[in-house]
Order: structure tokens, then sequence, then C-alpha cells
């Protein structure tokens, strides 16, 4: 239960006495040495939250809910879209078979602090490995599985891991992709030599094994179960590179303490779920939102997790939400469009538990977001967070009585404790800008990164001055503490020295009601800077004449004349990462 009935209370709360609020947050957590103070600053300028505590992380996430009674109830289900398995483990389970291949892992010589890199898609085996780790104290790197050979060897020459865990094979769709000749061609590129490899053998495409090199996964997990080792809260739990905020791949450092604390007060103060709540996610386990809500957040709570392997499709989607009585679904924009596309609706059909929808990845416009809510019949919501965040910046914050005002619904929220936005206005006088963060960060996120075997404060995110944590996106804070998101920083569009958000402009052609999805990026112009270029799937193909010059005419009377679109391409379909988010620097370069 919740202390607070209202949004300002906990907000004051939270900023009236941090530490207080935080050490009483963390009472939430099981602690092998309970903490003392909440946030200390370190030498090299950046901070450690709950210092001088120690705990596990996997027995937080299993063993504890085991002891209380819950271990006939399922932990986590799983479903492939590509072999058509569901399966669902039990927290009893999955005790033993994450004791069990930690059990194995040690035999490898695995030990606190060395790195286990993970190349494996999303499956029970990922989610395994992941907990063995924690529950040994060593700090795993989960990689997308569908990387080619030269971007593993360079994750596997960053973090120099002491075991490769990879699949033998992951699926395009239901293709079949082995992974035989990607592992040995990034081993053979890598300047640094793993002790072994650790394979876990699929029916659609087992690998050979090399001898001497790799272990079968199911072997390993048979050996004697070890207990979990207690660990300081600022050692490192995970490390997951991303290229999102600046550009160049690095290694985001997450602790354990401050991410346990943050993720189990996440589940019920902002997704309103608790012990025996079901939770899906349908992000891969190889991105931040598998981390924090496909595994860890989930099993923090004592809840139920359900993930998937692949793009489900909206039948699918509904049958798992029904078969698991699903309280909360975590999805992307994408997915929404793929389902709009597809004719989903789920309106006249039973889904008995759900009782809320949740949006990240990219912001999802106002129209995405009310055809959402009409195939549901259920509140359908953006939140808005970082890979080096870990938790949401803002959010709507459904485990709070007080009903979030529609105004703010219809956006990315009011900030999450801990978390204190201000506006840096590129202009002087204007009232939007990029967001910075004041320091410190609220626990959970990044403890720092990863560079040369060693952790490193994240000086390349501090605003000049170093007061500030810079999140490279454009938006405007109201009176009411909304935060209103206008993109990326370098998605501004400078028009004849005025600027303008592409943001604001696909959220106007995404009304159209012949626009399926939308991009719009900016091209050099040696009249006026820059102007604009829309990129439009359209509803239907191909897309009838007429339809560029309505998509023109209504951003000319949303936002003036002054914008300049006067290109709109239509295409079948936009360039989008393999976390789904559509590639506007791609666009750009066409």
């Amino acid at each position: 239960m919740l202390p607070w009935t209202t949004y300002d209370a906990m907000r004051h709360a939270a900023s009236a006495d941090p530490e207080g609020f935080w050490l009483e947050a963390a009472r939430r957590i099981a602690w092998e040495q309970a903490p003392v103070a909440a946030c200390r600053l370190r030498a090299d300028g950046w901070h450690d939250w709950f210092a001088g505590g120690t705990l596990n992380s996997c027995h937080n996430a299993v063993d504890r809910h085991v002891a209380a009674g819950r271990g006939e109830q399922p932990a986590l289900v799983w479903h492939s879209c590509a072999t058509r398995e569901t399966r669902s483990l039990s927290y009893a389970a999955l005790q033993r078979r994450v004791a069990g291949f930690a059990g194995g892992l040690r035999a490898l010589g695995v030990g606190k602090g060395d790195r286990v890199l993970i190349a494996a898609p999303c499956m029970v085996e990922t989610a395994i490995a992941m907990l063995a780790c924690a529950r040994l104290g060593a700090v795993h790197v989960v990689v997308f599985a569908g990387y080619a050979a030269a971007e593993l060897a360079r994750r596997i020459d960053d973090v120099t891991p002491k075991i490769v865990v990879a699949a033998s094979c992951s699926f395009q769709g239901r293709t079949v992709v082995p992974a035989q000749a990607t592992l040995d061609e990034a081993l053979a590129g890598a300047v640094h030599v793993p002790d072994g490899c650790v394979i876990v053998q699929r029916e659609a495409c087992p690998m050979r094994m090399t001898a001497g090199r790799d272990h079968d996964f199911h072997v390993l997990e048979r050996y004697p179960p070890v207990a979990p080792v207690p660990v300081r809260a600022e050692d490192p739990l995970y490390i997951l590179h991303t290229s999102g905020t600046t550009g160049t791949p690095k290694g985001i450092v997450r602790d354990n303490g401050g991410h346990a604390v943050a993720l189990s007060l996440s589940m019920d103060l902002i997704y309103g779920c608790g012990a025996g709540d079901c939770f899906f996610t349908t992000s891969d386990l190889g991105w931040v939102v598998g981390h924090s809500y496909g595994v860890y957040a989930p099993l923090l709570g004592g809840g139920t997790s359900v993930i998937v392997e692949g793009c489900p499709s909206a039948s699918v989607i509904g049958r798992l939400c029904v078969a698991h009585d699903v309280k909360c679904l975590f999805t992307t924009p994408t997915q929404l469009r793929l389902m709009r596309q597809g004719g989903a609706d789920f309106s006249g059909r039973a889904l008995p538990a759900l009782k809320r929808v949740f949006v990240a990845g990219e912001y999802a416009d106002p129209t995405l977001l009310d055809w959402a809510r009409a195939c549901f019949d259920r509140p359908v919501v953006n939140h808005w967070w970082q890979t080096e965040t870990g938790w949401s910046i803002t959010a709507h914050f459904f485990g709070l009585p007080e009903a979030e005002p529609a105004a703010i619904l219809n956006d990315i929220g009011r900030p999450a404790p801990g978390f204190s936005p201000v506006v840096r206005p590129a202009v002087a006088g204007e009232t939007s800008g990029e967001i910075l963060l004041a320091l410190p960060l609220p626990p959970g996120c990044l403890a720092g990164i990863w560079k040369t075997g060693a952790l490193r404060p994240p000086t390349a995110y501090l605003a000049e001055g170093g007061g500030c944590y810079r999140t490279f996106d454009e938006g405007v804070i109201t009176d009411d503490q909304a935060v209103h998101m206008l993109g990326r920083s370098d998605d501004v569009i400078k028009v004849a020295g005025r600027r303008v958000s592409g943001v604001q402009i696909e959220k106007i052609i995404a009304g159209h009601e012949k626009v399926h999805a939308c991009a719009v990026v900016a091209v050099s112009d040696g009249l006026r800077g820059q102007r604009p270029v829309a990129y439009v799937v359209p509803a239907s193909w191909p897309a009838r004449p007429g339809w560029a010059a309505e998509i023109a005419e209504r951003v000319a009377c949303g936002l003036g004349r002054w914008v300049g679109l006067k290109e709109v391409l239509f295409v079948r379909q936009l360039p989008t990462t393999v976390s789904g988010k559509i590639m506007r620097r791609t666009l750009a370069t066409a």
C-alpha cells in the first residue's frame, strides 16, 4: 500500500526529504545489510545509491517469494511467435533452474564481478542466465541475438567476458537463423578470448559443439545449486549497450541496490501492479524494457511476467492476455501501428483482467493513442524513459487513488519521484528546449559507463557546468508539471531561423484519416537553411492523387505556412531499429 493519495503529496515527499523518501522505499527490498544512507557523492563526481547496504538481486526476484509461499505461482510465461510454443515456470521451478545454472557457471570459474555475455533471443534460458549471473554477483551483458559477427566481437572486447552464453539459433519471423557461423567469426575476430561458451541447443537448429570451448546449457543446469551471493548495493548488476542518446555504442552500467528499489516502487506507483498480478511486455530481453519489465520489476514485485520471442500479432496478444489474466500490457508505438494496420479490435472481446496499456520506445501520437484506446477499451498512455534511466522519467501514476487528469493522459505524464526536469531553450524567450534533469538522478538510473574494464562517470551526458544530465530530448513543461515531448534535439528543424519539431508536424500528419504512420526529417535548403520532408505510410497502397497536397495543407493550417512542407513522400514502410524505433537519421540521408 502506497502512503500517498495524490501526485502532489508523493512529489512533495520526494523533494522535501529525498533521503527519508528513498530509505523508506528501500524497505521494499530484502537486504543482507540494510543501508543507513540513500545517496552518496562519489569521488569521480557521480553518485551511488544505498552505499553500505548489501543484497542479492536474484534472491529478491526469486528466492524470497518461494520462502513467502509463492512457489507454485507462475513467475515467467514465455511464448515464441516462431515455434508457437508456450511455457510457464513457477517461482519454485525458476529457483531450481537458476540456482543450478549458477552452479554450472561457478564450475566454469564465474564469480563476483566477472562479466558474462549473453547472445540469445527472448527465451526462458536467457532470463535464467541473467538471474544466475545476479545470483553469483556476476555482471550480465545481454546483446541482441541478431547482431552480425563484427558487432558481437566489438561487445566481447568491450566487456571482456569470462563466458559467452549463446543460443544455437534465433528467428526472423519464422525463418531459422543459425548462430554457428556468427559466433565462430565473432570469437575469431575479437581480441579478448573468453574462457568458454555455453550453448542453448534449440531443436530448430542444433549447433555443432566445439570441444574444449563449448558447454551445454541444460547440462550445466543440473549442477549442484548455489545460494545467492551478497553484493554491495553499488556493485554492477548488468551492462547494456546503447547508442541512442549520444550517438556511439556505450555500455550503460546498472547497479544492484538502486535498480531493485526503483523498479519495485515503480510496479506499485506507476503500473498499479502488486504481488500475484500479471505483467506482459512485448519487448525483447536484449533491450532495456526487457531487462526492467520483462524480467526484474515483475519478479521483484512477486508478480508473473509474460515475455515473447518475435513480434506478436494482435490475436497472440489477446490470447496471452486472456490465458494468463494479464493486468498490464507494455508495448511500443510500432506494435500498435501493426495492430491497427491489421484491423485489430478488442473492444467487443473479453479481456477481463487487463486494466491498462503502456507505450514507450518512442512517442505515440494522439491519433494512435485514440485508436488504441478504442481498440482495447482501456486506458492507453505514453510514458518517457531511456536506456540510461532504466525506468520512467515521466509517467502516469495508476497506483495512486487520484485519477490522472485527461490532458496529462494525452501526453507523456509528470515526473516520477527523484526526477527534476528543467527546460534549456536554444533561443532566448522560447518556452521549449532541451530537457535537462537535475543531479543527482534517482535510484535505478545509470551508475556510469563501462570503459576499459572499469566504471566511468557519464561525462558525455552532463550539461555545461555539470549540474544536470542531458536527455537530448526537446519539450515543454507546463504549470501542471506535465512534460510535453517535441522530439530529439537533432530532430528539431530550423526553417529560416525559426524552429519546429518534427514531432509537432508528425502529430498533425498522423491525424489524417489516410495515414498509417509517418516520420518527418530535416534536409538542407540553400535558401532557408533546412526544410521538412515527410515520409508517409498510407492506410492503403498506392496513395491516391491529392493526398500529398491534403497533408501539406493540413500542416500549413495547423502550424503556419512558414513551415514550408511541400515534399510528402509515400512509402510502403518506414525503416525501424530492431527495437521498433523509426530510424529518422536513415531517412534524412536517403
